[in-house]
């Protein structure tokens, strides 16, 4: 991954983190939703407009719109963190075969539908705020509804030992819309089973 693609990856973290602060302190669903649409609309404009956007001028031009689930509260949930035993630097592979560094940190413990699931919290190795984490996730969806390579979500611990994952809030990576990027393929202890229908779905040009 490039220089620019890092930094442009810590921009729209910096961004995220301001409205994952703004969706978790409100309990009122109608705001909720309207934050969630915000988000939406932000990272449209973001892809479309912005000088540093992963796309290309003909791939802008080519954008109008992104695809997601309907906004449905029950999938933002609450997690107990547990520490990972042995944390150290792992390496996940990139969709370009090389490889990226992340801290083996925590695993995420949460109930979604009556079912208790666990996913790994990366830390990027360049972070220097410790409570940012990193999840890139597939479930039953990948490469059906949604993005083959899986999805990511920003997160912010918010708690001691606990943290909010909202998947309303999953993306896709940037080699969705431009294969020129290279990106992060997801851990295999993120390969989930059930499907999670929540946040963005796959980009298909029109």
């Amino acid at each position: 991954m490039t220089t620019r693609n890092i930094l442009i990856i810590g921009i729209l973290v910096v961004i995220g983190l301001a409205v994952m602060y703004t969706l978790t302190a409100s309990d009122n669903e109608e705001v909720y939703v309207e934050n969630i649409q915000k988000e939406r609309e932000r990272q449209f404009k973001y892809l479309k407009f912005n000088i540093d956007s992963p796309l290309t001028a003909d791939q802008k031009r080519d954008l109008n719109k992104l695809d997601y689930y309907s906004i449905d509260p029950k999938y933002k949930v609450r997690a107990r963190m547990v520490p990972v035993e042995d944390r150290k630097m792992v390496e996940l592979p990139m969709t370009d075969g090389t490889v990226e560094k992340y801290l083996k940190h925590s695993f995420a413990e949460f109930e979604l539908d009556g079912q208790k699931h666990m996913l790994l919290l990366l830390q990027a190795a360049k972070e220097s705020d410790k409570r940012n984490f990193f999840l890139a996730f597939a479930d039953a969806t990948s490469g059906i509804d949604t993005y083959g390579g899986g999805r990511y979500i920003n997160l912010r611990q918010d708690g001691k030992n606990s943290i909010t994952i909202d998947f309303n809030l999953a993306y896709n990576p940037y080699c969705a819309y431009n294969p020129d990027f290279a990106c992060p393929l997801p851990p295999k202890e993120n390969i989930m089973e059930i499907a999670l229908e929540a946040g963005e779905k796959d980009y298909k040009k029109e």
